[in-house]
């Protein structure tokens, strides 16, 4: 079997689009798989949201545990925000090396200062200067040659939203230069999202940011790919879809005591869909090629007397 990394550079070599839907626990990264997602993302907001901690405050195994857990429930890559690399070179040197032993196919490093502030959802970025960003990108690229070439190395820079697209670009493509395979920014508009590709060096992933407060554009997948993209992060789909809808069901059984957003047909359907999902019939049938099958041994009554 083919590892992960090898899997995702694969992709990347063939310039297939990358959907990457944003996950944070292993079923929901199964279930992306079973529909056919060839990719899948862990982003810090999923995983900060879920964890009630924020992004900012995450430590390196707070979030390698959650991707590596969905990185070993599906054959797909797992793709990880790595945030500022949790430190400096050398600390991001290490965050690289135990992404690969968890099982992760691939990570984006960003050029914000360490510790991330929680002011960065307000989008308020603190942008490290540029030669701190370069040594980052290019010992993290190192190390990924030293351990495992394939694993993939997106260099993502939020210059954009403080120094503007021009800087931005200046940043991936000196990342580029380092050894990164893929770049990522955060374009304003349309028009900054319709350039990025062809300023950039090398392929670019588009983050889709549902919800987002400072109006940049949403695409679908057809749209980014015309536009010269090579994937799209979704980066706040998992948290958002599950926090609307067990919010809606949670109210209903707080008011009412009961629950009619699903019929009882219907959740037969769905529970049948999560044991299959999560293989317990593959469990049944060695238990039935097994313990179950042996007669079970009769066991005596005691006496129920009691010595005093």
């Amino acid at each position: 079997m083919r590892r992960p990394t090898t899997k995702l550079r694969a992709l990347v070599k063939r310039g297939k689009f990358l959907e990457l839907p944003s996950a944070y626990d292993p079923i929901i990264a199964r279930l992306a798989e079973s529909l056919g997602f060839k990719t899948v993302y862990n982003g810090g907001f999923v995983t900060g949201g879920a964890t009630c901690i924020s992004e900012p405050l995450l430590t390196m195994d707070e979030q390698i545990r959650v991707a590596g857990n969905m990185a070993n429930a599906v054959r797909i890559p797992v793709v990880m925000d790595a945030g500022a690399g949790w430190g400096e070179p050398l600390h991001t040197m290490r965050t690289v090396r135990e992404c690969i032993r968890a099982g992760i196919a691939g990570v984006h490093i960003e050029d914000q200062l360490y510790p991330k502030r929680a002011h960065y959802h307000t989008y308020v970025a603190h942008n490290i200067p540029l030669d701190e960003y370069r040594d980052k990108i290019r010992l993290a690229c190192r190390q990924r040659d030293e351990t495992d070439r394939d694993f993939v190395i997106i260099a993502r820079s939020d210059a954009c939203r403080i120094q503007g697209l021009k800087e931005a670009i200046k940043r991936v493509n000196l990342a580029a230069d380092q050894g990164a395979d893929m770049g990522l920014i955060f374009p304003r508009t349309h028009d900054e999202a319709v350039k990025t590709p062809k300023l950039a060096k090398v392929p670019m992933i588009y983050v889709q940011s549902r919800g987002t407060r400072d109006g940049r554009p949403l695409y679908s997948y057809r749209q980014l790919e015309d536009m010269g993209y090579a994937g799209c992060i979704d980066a706040i789909l998992a948290v958002g879809v599950q926090f609307h809808f067990m919010r809606r069901a949670l109210t209903e059984l707080k008011k009412t005591g009961d629950y009619s957003g699903i019929s009882e047909p219907d959740f037969v359907l769905v529970r049948k869909q999560v044991e299959d999902l999560i293989g317990l019939e593959d469990y049944y049938r060695i238990e039935r090629e097994t313990v179950e099958r042996m007669p079970r041994k009769k066991t005596r009554r005691r006496n129920s007397k009691q010595v005093l």
